[in-house]
């Protein structure tokens, strides 16, 4: 099948070539063919058979015959909707834009049904995978109409290992279902961190690396994140060469929107969410604060000298330090 992907990044540069070359141990066979567009050409690409590299949208389009499919692999937000609605000006009724990026499942509800209006069928697929998905497969949940699916199936059968892709409904269901995902995925990873960071701490002088490997061995917390938690521990079990600072790329925050939204109780997810965003604050003045008015009250000593003072030059040093 011939499939235009706009987006030649990490992902959709390992997606790109699993399309065309296959897995990289060679179970799954590439042979699709496809026309790439990115602003920043991804050298990864350059002369690998099956991959046509251009430099427009335009161009893309104009390298496909009808029904074209094109794949839209880039940052959600503007990126996503100002490529999207490029697309829709150049494309015709009865081809397909896919979504395959993050995006924030009521704007792919309204981009399908503004696409649909247009006679362009319109596919949420919600990837998840990262940097392993070239090897192992991308797991996809896909939203959208039937037909339009069923066009797409050679590709999406392709990207993922076996059994690895379901159609989750309507428009947007796709990207809803992986927004959960994302949100339950916080979770797993706070409290696979809260664990290691008690056995760490503990009066045992134990080995990390090897707790990670026994719990990967027939343990019911076994799973793709512990495998890869033990990776890392046998590298560096101290991991002092990482920086305690956790991003969010907006998927959780979401998550727990519509848990309110829809009255759901989702505490841990909640609560795994507010740590990434305790893990910037180098100040940490809630902590700071707190520790200061126990002292206050209960005489509690702290382990800084210089919060227990109410003195004006020392509180602006105080602040020079947190910033240095």
């Amino acid at each position: 099948m011939k499939i235009g992907f706009i987006g030649l990044g990490k992902m959709g540069g390992n997606m790109t070539l699993r399309l065309t070359k296959g897995s990289t141990d060679g179970s799954v066979k590439g042979g699709h063919q496809v026309v790439g567009y990115a602003r920043d050409p991804n050298p990864d690409l350059e002369g690998v058979e099956g991959v046509t590299l251009v430099k427009t949208l335009d161009d893309v389009v104009k390298n496909l015959s009808a029904p074209r499919v094109v794949w839209v692999m880039v940052p959600a937000g503007n990126a996503t909707e100002s490529v999207i609605t490029e697309l829709s000006k150049i494309m015709s009724a009865g081809d397909i834009i896919i979504d395959g990026g993050n995006s924030y499942y009521k704007d792919s509800l309204r981009r399908g049904e503004a696409l649909k209006k247009l006679g362009i069928g319109f596919v949420d697929v919600g990837t998840s995978g990262g940097i392993w998905g070239r090897s192992e497969g991308y797991c996809m949940m896909v939203g959208g109409e039937e037909k339009d699916i069923t066009t797409c199936k050679p590709i999406l059968d392709t990207l993922a290992p076996k059994n690895g892709w379901e159609r989750m409904g309507a428009h947007g269901s796709g990207h809803f279902v992986k927004m959960i995902h994302n949100g339950a995925e916080y979770g797993l990873m706070e409290a696979y961190g809260e664990a290691f960071e008690i056995l760490r701490k503990s009066q045992f002088d134990l080995d990390l690396h090897k707790v990670a490997a026994v719990w990967n061995r027939g343990s019911v917390i076994r799973s793709w994140l512990l495998e890869l938690a033990e990776e890392m521990l046998r590298e560096d079990s101290t991991l002092q060469t990482i920086q305690p600072y956790v991003e969010d790329s907006g998927e959780g925050r979401w998550t727990v929107a519509a848990a309110i939204e829809e009255n759901v109780p989702a505490p841990v997810i909640a609560a795994s969410l507010f740590a990434r965003f305790e893990s910037r604050d180098k100040e940490n003045y809630s902590a700071r604060f707190c520790a200061a008015l126990r002292k206050q009250f209960g005489g509690h000593n702290v382990v800084r000298s210089d919060v227990t003072t109410k003195t004006e030059p020392e509180a602006r040093q105080l602040k020079g330090d947190a910033k240095a």
